[in-house]
């Protein structure tokens, strides 16, 4: 396609205007090749014939479409030229109010001389991370790429930052320093960051001041250097200077002021610190009161020296030095004042002695006044010969005093600058830095002078590094892309730069001239006319020889000679340095020192003590002083350009909108001027001479699909459809090129390619419409036809009904006169038909009648006959059976009385008694044999003692059985029938007074009836009143129902916002608490010795939380020595005393286990006794042997109970005590045989053995009258509750009484059941027990062999059994002090989630509370403190180890929430204890209030619950953008824009395929994945919710402020995408059952705004619809997301400006936050609800796989 061919008619294009430099213009009539006029309509509908010509007015630039104007990258534009770029930047500065705008590689940023909220951290976040190319433009983004870049490419970066005064150059270079503070913060407290950012207003101060063009406008450069470590924190930083504006301090044009500290310093001079320096106004000194104002509107400079007093403490400089510096200052200020006054002859001055001035100057520097009073007026000459001293002139006197008020002033700047290095420098080894450079930009005055070329010399140097760097990556784009490469010819200014700097150049020629004693600046002049009049970059004005113009690559400049000689020489006096070197002040001298003074370059120094010589020598000047500022500004200048090659540079280009200083007022005039000087033009150009417009090739493929047939779309190669599809449409092949990722396309083949695209757009509306409005016709013509047929059917309706109406009406006259007459003959028919039916029935009934009497009577006389027949029988019968008893009744009185006399012989005799105590004899022989028997084995065989123990048990209990039997059967005749006879006579009182409560009771039934109606009387009564007075209540308080409900949603708010502060204290405790860890690592790491360090065992980081004393079971000694204490303390006091308490309750309970132990003892005596009733009193050998054996089997059992209890005991000691040994030797000794005193010794024993079974026996029957007693009772209670049974028997229906038969019977059988049970598990244990005893007794039987086998003579003695009650599990755990360590590494240290994931959830905790519990039992305040103490340190340690595993923080927060929970379930708060079983209450802690304990749990519950958020939204992070925003859940919904250079930029990682896309589903998975890991952890879902809540809150806010920040999503399209996520979401939160957690309702901003993507934006009606609509959106949030929409395609339209102005005006009055974005790092205050464990401690089961067997269960 021909370039013609694109001028036909309705296209626009841009023609050159005078005032608007270009204005849009519509074709109106095809352009063809040779035409000498363009037809064209201008915007307001006037015409014009724009004439062409081949060489002066080529046809004009053509508009790019609506679609593409206002892209983020003017790179993007199809058509490229200066009016395209100026048309962009006025649209998005003015109508979307976007100041940054991407031009390739350069970032675009216009002041908007108006402070914006698009700076905040909120703002640092959202860029943090983020590619160039997807973010809007931003200075941030800017610096992200920088500080990326370094980290990737391990290069250091360059930022440089140029343009105009007034530009906003410093606020640029501050904002990139402030986001690289933020987001490379040191890794310790040093707080560099905060050191570098606080430079920024001490040089402001020195550096900055006020002019025409700007009121903070920097008059030096600068280029700082932030150097990073290896983990890219910032660790240091470096300054570098160029080219003070030192003439400012001396002289200020008009509206200007002198540098800000003077104006500081004079506005504080009230301060009593600043007394001294006697100052006063600024209107007062000359030097600031040049420009006639002292004042800048809105700016304070008492507060700003506040905030350069604090920059300067920050940075180190001491306050003696802080005066120091001031004090310089303000003496420059009383320099200035100094009055030099004339002498007639004109060649001489002097200064009055009373100059106060002088005299401040001289003590402020501390330096002699004469000396300087002298040498401000004369000067030095020295010759080879001798030295004169010479008068200057007034002129030159003033000059002098101007100089060296500069030279002051300039070295004081440098030394700050020095000193901020030295505060910014570290010993940390530089890995990297990245560069901000400050500098001028391109600067044209009416009048120019040598700040000027030097100036523009440097945007020389600055812009050939620029050319040659778009050079080398347009090179680098096409090289990796595999595109044939020809050269682009750019501009180069390199032979202006030679001739600037090159041999004999302008430079060389003035310093040459500077050398020459009489040089003057015409002289120079004329050298330059004469060097330089042949190159093409020099000009010589045509009207002046005092001037010259460099055709810079921006502009020509034209530069006034006058006074660069001076300049550049900066001519001080040397005997007014050396005046200052000799000051007081150390400060003053050290400035001036040769030290200083000196170049880098220098080799020699003078001396510092000025010698005067016998004869006169001339002083060789210092090199400095030599050098001039020319020179040492190119010296500089090229080593700034050797680290900025050395660096990879980033573009900061800014633009002056206008010289007014007012927002957002674009003046076009002037940013052409500055787009053209800063190098964005050049940048066009470049990209436009090759391949500007570049597309991926998917999304190619999705744009100009429509282009493509449907044989291309069956192709499965995208890249070959492509190539097919361009081939096809573009018949020039160097219009594109075709690379390996993209397709490269000449300026203007996209516009070509949009058109088509249109055209096909608007081929395919017209078809639609076409078939639109033949569908519309067709159904009118529908609509028409069926109207005729509905009104013909109508009145053919009509007609029909009327012809039906009559024969219905003839119908109807036939069937009533039929119906009259039948009902006429019916009714004579049914009269005659009653009347004989009337007449039959009476005459029936009455013969009915006559019978019946009849069979009456008959029936009546069979009656009496029956009744009197059977009188007289029944009386005869009873006649006969009287005189039958009688008779018998005689008869067997007389039998009985005869068997009574009998009886009474029998009973007399003794073979009755015998006949009775047969069996009993017979069973006491067999007893007595059986003893025998054992007696005779013991003495045989000690071997079968433990079978003879159980034979004798067996028959004591077959024996007790059966005494028992013969008890019941003895007692049970006499006792039972007279209980039965006494509560048969209870029983019969019982039912009398019964009778009498019942009818008592029903006349109280009676009268409370009544009552009962009375009081519901007057309940109606009360009710109604009630209602009443609650009407007039609501009447009363609708109008304060408002403001209660206000009021509970305030206190709401407040307890939210506590908690919120509260957690934030926490949160930042334990970051604090982290920065602690980190400081102790680093110098634990810098103070390292070889060898093994051990910390004290003793330190632990948690306090007691115990306010109780400490009580531990090591301090409980015996009960006697406790008994003792409680008799010496007294009963009150020792009941006031814990321990003493603990004590006796344990003595207690071995008291009523020994009780136990003796009545099981004394049953069995019991049983022998019994068993020996009926035998005589002395008891004989055998029974004193059993006895004996008995107890010595007692003995041994103790003496097993005594090896269990740990307490070694010798066998010898347990069978004989040292007493009996000694006596037994005594008796051996006085009796030979022995025999006599081992008699005496067993008789002895005997006599005690009696003694024992005596008191035995006494104690026993007590006990057995007493169990008599109790057994009476319980008889007793039971024949009341069977009484009680038969009552409710009797009462009962047949059926009832079965239904409560079988449910008696049924619970019988399970108390029998469960009984057994019981019994079952006593046996096992005792089973256990016998069998552990067995084993002993047989030990001690081996033993007592080897004893027998050394003694001749076995001595038995009397031992105590001591036996063990075993206990059930009480739910707690024993464990060992040094098994602490242990006990922590396997719950907690070495512990994994998947270890317990088959068991109880938060197991962990269970056991730990377990261990607690007992350490409570046992009163052992230390080892719950150690515990405690030891478990919180070790969940801290392993989450810090894990600080990004979503698994291990999810499960330590909720087994530490659950151990928080029990203990506060089982505290014993009353609070707490409502929903525990009696079980678990019985669990409770028993001695400690663990209240502060939980508040540090909830405290660790906190942190954790803030790391869990943490970790989870850094998993998601990188998935939300992605998911929400840009991956297409509605297939083929988005659309595709052309793209810009920072969308293909070195910003994404090619290498690495660019970042990774994630799907909606991938994050609702990762959401699932999240929610599941809690469950299965056992967290609380209260928390859970909590946890979702936030998660969807971080959804909501990453996903509004990238919709905030990016242009290119928003679009209706992105709109409806973005809701159907949100539905996606809340499907997945209903199906989870989350909807009530208040996480949809976070979402609401989100969804707000993808419906204000989707809403109609053109009308009133549209704009009240958003503002009732957008209620969670803030009026900038909606400002910002209407000034980003972007239609996708050209049949959309943008929002207008007066739309978004009805907006605001309609929301100016709502109250909100001013804030943009959503603050990302803002988090829910937690809450953790107290929810009590139904599982009760004793059925939890520990896993062998956690190696817990050290712990004991108690």
């Amino acid at each position: 396609m021909s370039v013609t061919e694109l001028y036909s008619k309705y296209t626009r294009v841009w023609i050159p205007d005078p005032e608007d430099v270009w204005k849009s213009a519509e074709i109106i009539k095809d352009y063809k090749e040779g035409d000498k006029v363009l037809h064209l309509k201008l915007e307001d509908e006037s015409t014009l014939e724009y004439s062409i010509g081949p060489k002066d007015n080529p046809l004009p630039f053509l508009r790019n479409p609506d679609i593409l104007v206002g892209e983020n990258d003017l790179t993007a534009l199809s058509y490229l030229h200066e009016p395209a770029v100026l048309h962009n930047l006025k649209v998005r500065f003015l109508e979307s109010n976007h100041i940054y705008t991407y031009c390739g590689i350069v970032l675009v940023a216009i002041n908007p001389y108006e402070q914006l909220q698009i700076y905040g951290e909120e703002v640092i976040n959202a860029y943090s991370g983020q590619n160039m190319g997807d973010m809007d433009p931003h200075i941030f983004a800017v610096a992200e790429e920088a500080y990326k870049q370094m980290g990737r490419d391990e290069k250091n970066q360059s930022i440089i930052v140029s343009g105009e005064s007034g530009a906003g150059k410093t606020v640029s270079a501050k904002y990139a320093m402030r986001f690289f503070a933020t987001v490379g913060g040191s890794a310790n407290d040093t707080n560099v960051e905060e050191k570098v950012l606080a430079s920024s207003p001490i040089m402001e101060a020195i550096g900055n001041a006020k002019t025409t063009r700007n009121d903070n406008s920097s008059r030096f450069g600068k280029y700082i250097q932030i150097g990073f470590d290896k983990r890219y924190h910032i660790i240091g930083a470096n300054m570098r200077t160029y080219l003070l504006e030192k003439s400012r301090v001396v002289f200020q044009a008009e509206d200007e002021r002198n540098y800000h500290i003077f104006y500081q310093l004079c506005a504080s001079s009230s301060l009593p610190e600043f007394k001294d320096f006697t100052l006063t106004s600024a209107e007062d000194f000359t030097y600031t009161s040049l420009g006639e104002n002292i004042f800048i509107e809105g700016v304070n400079d008492a507060e700003d020296l506040v905030k350069t007093r604090e920059a300067l403490t920050m940075l180190g400089v001491k306050e003696i030095h802080q005066m120091s510096i001031f004090k310089i200052i303000a003496s420059i200020l009383h320099l200035g004042n100094v009055g030099i006054v004339s002498e007639r002859d004109g060649e001489s001055c002097h200064i009055n002695r009373d100059d106060t001035h002088l005299h401040h100057f001289c003590r402020l520097l501390g330096i002699e006044q004469e000396q300087m009073e002298h040498w401000l007026c004369r000067r030095k000459l020295v010759t080879t010969s001798e030295t004169y001293v010479k008068n200057m002139s007034y002129a030159q006197a003033t000059n002098a005093r101007d100089a060296l008020s500069k030279h002051i002033y300039a070295h004081l700047f440098d030394w700050i600058v020095e000193h901020i290095n030295k505060a910014l420098q570290t010993s940390t080894k530089q890995h990297s830095f990245i560069g901000v450079l400050d500098i001028y930009g391109f600067e044209t005055f009416e009048i120019n002078s040598f700040e000027q070329f030097c100036i523009n010399y440097a945007n020389e140097k600055l812009q050939q590094q620029f050319n040659s760097h778009v050079f080398k990556l347009e090179q680098e784009e096409y090289m990796k892309e595999q595109i044939p490469w020809t050269l682009i010819d750019f501009y180069d200014n390199q032979p202006c730069i030679d001739l600037i700097e090159a041999k004999l150049g302008i430079l060389d020629l003035l310093d040459e001239e500077c050398k020459v004693p009489k040089g003057t600046d015409q002289n120079w002049a004329q050298k330059l006319y004469s060097k330089h009049s042949s190159s093409g970059h020099f000009e010589k004005p045509r009207m002046s020889n005092r001037s010259f113009i460099v055709v810079h690559f921006a502009d020509k400049v034209e530069y006034q000679c006058d006074g660069f000689l001076e300049k550049n020489r900066d001519t001080v006096y040397e005997e007014q340095i050396n005046i200052l070197k000799a000051s007081q002040f150390q400060l003053v001298a050290d400035l001036f020192h040769d030290g200083k003074d000196a170049g880098p370059s220098s080799t020699s120094k003078t001396s510092k003590i000025n010698v005067r010589a016998a004869k006169p020598v001339p002083k060789g000047h210092n090199r400095e002083h030599r050098k001039s500022v020319g020179t040492q500004f190119r010296n500089s200048l090229h080593l700034l350009m050797e680290t900025l090659n050395a660096t990879t540079p980033h573009y900061v280009r800014c633009i002056k909108p206008n010289d007014f200083k007012e927002s957002f007022v674009f003046d076009s005039k002037r940013a052409v001027q500055q787009l053209r000087a800063c190098g964005v033009l050049e940048t066009i150009r470049i990209s436009a001479a090759g391949y500007p417009s570049r597309w991926t090739y998917p999304d190619f493929f999705s744009r100009y699909r429509v282009l493509m047939t449907k044989k291309d779309m069956t192709i499965g190669d995208k890249k070959l459809v492509c190539k097919n599809l361009l081939e096809t449409l573009v018949k020039d092949p160097d219009k594109f090129q075709f690379g390996k990722t993209k397709i490269f396309f000449r300026a203007g083949q996209v516009a070509y390619l949009e058109k088509l695209r249109a055209d096909k757009f608007r081929y395919a509306c017209i078809k639609i419409q076409k078939t639109v409005r033949g569908w519309l016709q067709r159904i009118r013509y529908r609509k028409i036809r069926k109207s005729a047929i509905t009104l013909q059917r109508y009145g053919r309706g009509y007609l029909a009904r009327r012809y039906a109406e009559m024969l219905r009406m003839t119908r109807a006259a036939l069937i009533c006169q039929k119906q009259y007459r039948m009902v006429r003959v019916r009714r004579e028919y049914l009269k005659t038909r009653r009347a004989v039916i009337t007449i039959q029935a009476f005459t029936r009934g009455m013969f009915i009648r006559r019978l019946y009497q009849e069979f009456l009577l008959h029936h009546k006389a069979m009656i009496i006959q029956k009744t009197v027949r059977g009188w007289l029988v029944r009386k005869q019968f009873l006649r006969a059976r009287y005189a039958a008893i009688v008779i018998q009744c005689f008869y067997r009185r007389v039998r009985a009385k005869r068997q009574l006399k009998q009886l009474k012989i029998e009973a007399r005799s003794a073979e009755h008694f015998k006949k009775l105590n047969f069996g009993m004899e017979n069973k006491i022989v067999q007893l007595q044999k059986k003893m025998d028997n054992q007696s005779d084995k013991y003495k045989t065989q000690n071997e079968q003692l433990a079978v003879a123990n159980t034979a004798l048990g067996s028959e004591v209990n077959k024996l007790q059985k059966e005494l028992e039997t013969l008890r019941t059967r003895q007692t049970a005749g006499t006792s039972l029938q007279e209980e039965l006879e006494k509560l048969r006579a209870e029983l019969k009182e019982a039912h009398t007074q019964r009778k009498q409560i019942e009818e008592e009771f029903s006349n109280e039934k009676q009268g409370l009836e009544q009552r009962v109606e009375e009081l519901e009387k007057e309940n109606t009564l009360l009710k109604k009143e009630k209602e009443e007075m609650n009407r007039r209540i609501q009447t009363s308080n609708q109008g304060q129902g408002g403001d209660v409900s206000q009021k509970e949603v305030r206190l709401q708010v407040e307890l939210d916002e506590e908690r919120q502060r509260y957690q934030n204290l926490v949160k930042e405790y334990s970051r604090l608490e982290q920065r602690y860890e980190n400081l102790q690592e680093d110098m634990s790491s810098m103070k390292f010795h070889p060898g093994h360090r051990r910390n004290p065992s003793n330190q632990s980081s948690l306090g007691s939380d115990s306010n109780y004393p400490s009580i531990s079971l090591s301090e409980v000694g015996d009960t006697d020595d406790t008994i003792q204490q409680v008799e010496e303390m007294g009963i009150e006091k020792a009941a006031m005393d814990l321990s003493v308490f603990m004590k006796l309750q344990k003595r207690v309970r071995e008291l009523e286990q020994e009780r136990k132990r003796l009545q099981t003892n004394l049953e069995k005596v019991e049983e022998l006794t019994k068993r020996k009733g009926n035998e005589p009193k002395s008891p004989s050998e055998e029974d004193i042997n059993t006895d004996l054996a008995y107890n010595s089997l007692k003995d041994s059992n103790d003496v097993s109970e005594w090896t269990n209890n740990k307490k070694p005991v010798d066998s010898e000691d347990a069978v004989d005590s040292p007493d009996l040994k000694n006596k037994a030797q005594d008796w051996g000794y006085l009796n030979e045989d022995g025999e006599f005193g081992l008699a005496y010794q067993g008789l002895k024993q005997v006599a005690r053995l009696l003694e024992a079974q005596l008191q035995t026996q006494s104690r026993t029957h007590k006990d057995e009258l007493e169990a008599l007693h109790t057994q009476i009772e319980l008889l007793k209670d039971n024949l009341e509750k069977k009484q009680e049974v038969l009552d409710h028997f009797s009462t009962l229906s047949p059926e009832a009484l079965v239904e409560f038969s079988v449910q008696q019977e049924i619970t019988r059988l399970t108390n029998e059941n469960l009984d057994l049970k019981e019994l079952v598990e006593k046996l096992e244990k005792n089973e256990k027990k016998l069998k552990k005893q067995l084993r002993i007794y047989m030990k001690k039987v081996q033993e007592l062999e080897v004893s027998q086998a050394t003694k001749s003579r076995p001595e038995l003695t009397r031992q105590v059994t001591v036996q063990r009650k075993e206990k059930d599990f009480e739910g707690m755990l024993e464990y060992y002090k040094e098994d602490e360590a242990l006990l922590v590494k396997s719950l907690i240290t070495d512990m994994k989630p998947n270890a317990v994931s088959a068991t109880v959830p938060c197991l962990p905790a269970y056991i730990l509370f377990m261990c607690i519990r007992h350490a409570d039992y046992i009163n052992d305040d230390q080892k719950v403190h150690s515990l405690l103490t030891t478990t919180i340190n070790a969940i801290k340690k392993v989450l810090k180890r894990n600080n990004d595993d979503f698994e291990m923080t999810s499960f330590w927060l909720a087994n530490a929430s659950r151990l928080l929970h029990c203990l506060k379930q089982y505290s014993g708060d009353e609070a707490f204890m409502t929903q525990n079983t009696t079980k678990q209450n019985e669990h409770c802690l028993k001695n400690f209030d663990l209240a502060e304990y939980r508040q540090v749990l909830s405290d660790l519950s906190i942190q954790i619950y803030q790391q869990l958020i943490k970790v989870a939204e850094g998993i998601m992070q990188p998935m939300i953008v992605s998911a929400m925003l840009e991956s297409e859940s509605i297939p083929s919904l988005a659309g595709v824009k052309p793209m810009g250079y920072r969308n293909r930029s070195s910003s994404l990682d090619c290498e690495s395929g660019g970042p990774v896309g994630y799907t909606l589903q991938a994050l609702i998975r990762q959401l699932g994945q999240f929610y599941t890991i809690m469950a299965d952890h056992g967290l609380d879902p209260e928390i859970s919710q909590q946890v979702v809540r936030q998660l969807f809150y971080s959804i909501n806010a990453v996903t509004l402020n990238n919709l905030l920040l990016r242009k290119d999503v928003c679009s209706w399209s992105t709109g409806m995408q973005l809701r159907y996520n949100i539905s996606q979401l809340e499907e997945w939160l209903r199906g989870k059952n989350l909807h009530q957690s208040g996480a949809a309702a976070t979402m609401e901003p989100v969804i707000q705004a993808a419906q204000l993507l989707q809403v109609k934006k053109k009308t009133s009606q549209d704009a009240e619809a958003i503002c009732s609509l957008c209620t969670a959106l803030s009026l900038q949030q909606i400002v910002k997301i209407l000034n980003l929409y972007t239609p996708l395609n050209e049949f959309e339209e943008r929002v207008t400006v007066s739309f978004i102005r009805d907006i605001q005006n309609r929301l100016q009055d709502r109250i909100e936050n001013n804030q943009l974005l959503v603050d990302t790092k803002y988090t829910f205050p937690v809450l953790f609800p107290y929810t009590p464990s139904a599982l009760s401690l004793e059925t939890v089961h520990i896993p062998a796989s956690l190696s817990l067997n050290f712990l004991t269960r108690v």
